[in-house]
């Protein structure tokens, strides 16, 4: 079910916006709903003719503009990351007060939302009955691609009114504030203006951060579980250390001693308070062991629905993941056969990490990325709207979780580098599990493929290009990740591992990494599989050594979407031979370009559009 939207529009809040949108406020123009003191019935009955003309709604993009504004007000830290440095040094408001006025502030827009498009088609009239808006203006009807932007927009709302409201994740999980404002890198490592303006931002950031955690540890329940915990732990200790060593070193160029000297002030209490909540949450591990984060059946659903737009039921979408697994299982034995002739596939994949890049992870995806561009431009496979390049960095402590992310400049910015980033292996692991974990050449090449070309980086290169604004600012999960797996099959399909048995695992041990995800955050929040089983299924259909498993198993409980990689794939590919089948003739490259116009919808919306009425099924 949608979380519980307000049953009355907010007075106070529509009248600002149809201020703001050049009509006059709400109770200026509204008629008085009864009779005022003093008079009779009758007299006001009589007083009420003629009726006064109920106000129009402000025109949609002037609605749509309107809810940005305030999204960003609600969220600096969000506008900081899409290129709005008037919100720099800004936290969200994590107070229980701040959290439950958010969910009421999203109820409202959602339910202003409905007003425009109602009578456009029968979907409208039920979204209207279940927020139960009361509309005390005038509807508005809104072009078929308006329409499509609407329901883009009430996406949106729904994302973060699940994950704020029916899974709680402020008060369960901590990965909530680390994906929504915690990460300092924007001013740090972003150099979107000179250091000496940068260094304020950062700052005043720092002076927010005891504050905020205060409110973080008042907000999280205990017990935690055990994954969610150490997640915390490494979380919040890698920002102490981040404060302390590489935002002190990134400002050192600084000459002014009174810059340093308050630099260094506001970074000691914001490091001891990130130590501190790190230290209680080491103290909550003796009663993590019973804690659930499972979110049960009916809560993936409504993930599935409210985030992402998809309505398979959960039975279906396991049959979908388990035949990709089959597939792509049956592509890894194909590929041994040719490239380890008679060894067992543990033995081949073994073979193929054993290669390693030379000079590290790091330097050997630097040389990876030109050879990747240049297949792209030769082969024609999707447009490159620009000549940004990507760079290659090492990851920073607190962003060690995941073997690799890459950070995009907002659509606000210009000419800004975006940066690759990889991770080395825990210092804590074994040395055998730390060598490990440095992926071979083959490995490592899908992985740049899935990060910059033509993955992540290429696709925001367009979405920053979108005709419009709220395109821009606002990419789903599905969508992103989605299409970045998505190119790994695509690039063997148009020749990259041609010849190279080598390559062509390296990109099916990717697939089969996201396989398992996609089965785990179904068996580990619905099915009740436990952590050491999950990590055991990356182990043996991943091929994953033991501290990608561990690590991807772990991130499975916090992160029950981390199944869009394949999901968002399977509906691509759906799309594509639905798309393609419509339009023959046409070069795949149009397809690839038309779908990435779009900005980052979720991906039903984009197939409604790009196949019209009857658009059929999604898998």
């Amino acid at each position: 079910m949608h979380a519980a939207t307000s049953r009355m529009l907010s007075g106070a809040l529509l009248a600002a916006l149809l201020a703001a949108c050049g009509s006059p406020p709400l109770q200026e123009a509204l008629p008085p709903e009864g009779p005022q003191e003093g008079m009779t019935q009758s007299a006001a009955s009589a007083s009420v003719a003629p009726t006064p003309a109920v106000p129009q709604l402000p025109a949609w993009q002037a609605f749509v503009d309107a809810f940005v504004e305030d999204y960003f007000r609600a969220n600096p830290t969000y506008a900081v990351g899409a290129g709005r440095h008037d919100f720099d040094g800004q936290l969200p408001d994590w107070s229980r007060a701040g959290l439950e006025r958010e969910g009421q502030r999203l109820s409202e827009w959602r339910a202003r939302a409905l007003l425009y498009g109602v009578s456009g088609d029968g979907l409208d009239d039920r979204r209207d009955a279940q927020s139960g808006v009361q509309s005390s203006v005038q509807p508005s009807v809104l072009s078929s691609a308006e329409q499509f932007q609407r329901d883009y927009l009430l996406n949106r709302i729904d994302r973060d009114l699940f994950w704020l409201r029916d899974a709680a994740a402020p008060f369960t999980n901590p990965a909530f504030y680390f994906d929504n404002g915690l990460d300092p890198s924007t001013y740090v490592v972003v150099p979107y203006a000179a250091p000496a303006q940068r260094v304020r931002a950062f700052i005043k950031y720092l002076r927010a951060i005891p504050g905020a955690l205060a409110e973080v540890r008042n907000n999280l329940q205990t017990p935690l579980p055990p994954s969610f915990i150490d997640y915390g732990i490494a979380g919040f200790s890698g920002f102490a250390s981040f404060y302390r060593g590489d935002a002190l070193t990134a400002f050192a160029e600084i000459e002014d001693p009174a810059v340093q000297r308050e630099l260094r002030a506001a970074v000691e209490p914001a490091a001891q308070a990130m130590q501190a909540l790190a230290g209680w949450l080491e103290q909550e591990k003796s009663r993590a062991a019973a804690a659930a984060f499972a979110l049960g059946p009916q809560r993936f659903s409504d993930m599935l629905r409210m985030t992402e737009g998809v309505t398979t039921p959960l039975t279906r979408i396991e049959q979908l993941g388990r035949a990709d697994l089959e597939r792509n299982l049956a592509i890894l034995a194909a590929a041994c056969k040719a490239y380890a002739p008679g060894k067992p596939i543990r033995v081949c994949v073994d073979k193929v990490g054993a290669d390693k890049p030379r000079g590290g992870a790091v330097k050997g995806a630097r040389e990876q990325l030109s050879e990747l561009r240049e297949f792209i431009v030769a082969r024609r496979i999707v447009t490159i709207p620009g000549t940004e390049q990507a760079l290659v960095e090492e990851a920073p402590a607190y962003r060690r979780q995941n073997f690799a992310f890459i950070n995009i400049p907002g659509p606000y910015e210009q000419n800004l580098p975006s940066v690759y980033y990889i991770a080395p292996p825990d210092s804590r692991w074994s040395k055998a599990e730390q060598d490990a974990y440095v992926p071979g050449k083959a490995d490592l090449l899908f992985t740049s493929v899935h990060e910059v070309w033509p993955g992540h980086f290429l696709q925001f290169l367009h979405s920053n290009r979108s005709s419009w604004r709220f395109g821009q600012l606002f990419v789903g999960y599905a969508f992103a990740e989605g299409w970045a797996h998505y190119t790994e099959e695509l690039m063997v399909e148009e020749g990259l591992a041609q010849q190279r048995p080598d390559l062509q695992i390296g990109q099916v041990l990717n697939a089969l990494l996201r396989n398992v995800r996609y089965l785990c955050a179904i068996g580990l929040h619905t099915q009740g599989m436990s952590v050491v089983q999950c990590e055991q299924l990356f182990k043996e259909k991943a091929y994953q050594d033991a501290g990608n498993a561990r690590q991807q198993a772990a991130r499975g409980t916090y992160d029950p979407a981390y199944l869009n990689y394949t999901l968002g794939k399977l509906m691509i590919r759906k799309l594509r031979a639905d798309w393609e089948a419509a339009h023959p003739g046409l070069a795949r490259q149009a397809f690839h370009d038309v779908f990435l116009s779009f900005g980052g919808p979720p991906i039903p919306l984009v197939r409604s559009r790009m196949l019209g009425g009857g658009a059929g099924e999604l898998f």
